[in-house]
């Protein structure tokens, strides 16, 4: 039979304190980890959607100023960086089986069965305090490619009539 030693018990008191001190920072940045990664995944499935809703407003409407107020406006999580040059964000290219789909032919006036491409782009930061600082500032793209269905018959693309 072991006799219980007063100071046995005041030791394991001060290692418990070292075990949590030296484990909870670990487990804080693990955490924060998680939560920025949702965050950034979030963020993506944002800035796709409004790539696609962009590119669906494209098909049958080809003004660029229009296409951006909706991708701004899909794009719930975040703003997107490249709205304010509408010709790197909106473009439209021929369809070509035979070329690279990156590449860009355009297609001038875009006419049914040019491709319609809208690219929008954020900057994503995490905020994680020490992995933000030491990976910085992310960019992320979207790109939604699809045939436009409708081409505007009056001059005006602002009033045209067709909408998704």
């Amino acid at each position: 039979m072991r006799l219980f030693r007063p100071t046995e018990r005041r030791r394991s008191r001060g290692q418990a304190l070292v075990e949590i001190a030296l484990a909870l920072p670990v487990f804080l940045l693990l955490v924060l980890g998680l939560f920025d990664i949702g965050r950034g995944v979030f963020i993506y499935v944002g800035l796709t959607n409004a790539a696609r809703e962009g590119a669906r407003l494209a098909i049958v409407n080809q003004d660029k100023a229009l296409i951006g107020q909706r991708v701004q406006d899909m794009a719930f999580a975040t703003a997107v960086s490249n709205l304010g040059d509408l010709n790197d964000l909106v473009s439209f290219r021929r369809q070509n089986p035979y070329s690279d789909p990156l590449d860009n032919d355009p297609c001038a006036p875009p006419v049914i069965g040019c491709i319609a491409v809208v690219k929008p782009t954020t900057t994503w930061t995490l905020i994680t305090p020490i992995v933000g600082n030491l990976v910085g500032p992310i960019d992320l793209e979207a790109r939604s490619e699809m045939p436009i269905e409708f081409t505007c018959p009056t001059a005006s693309m602002a009033s045209c009539p067709r909408q998704p």
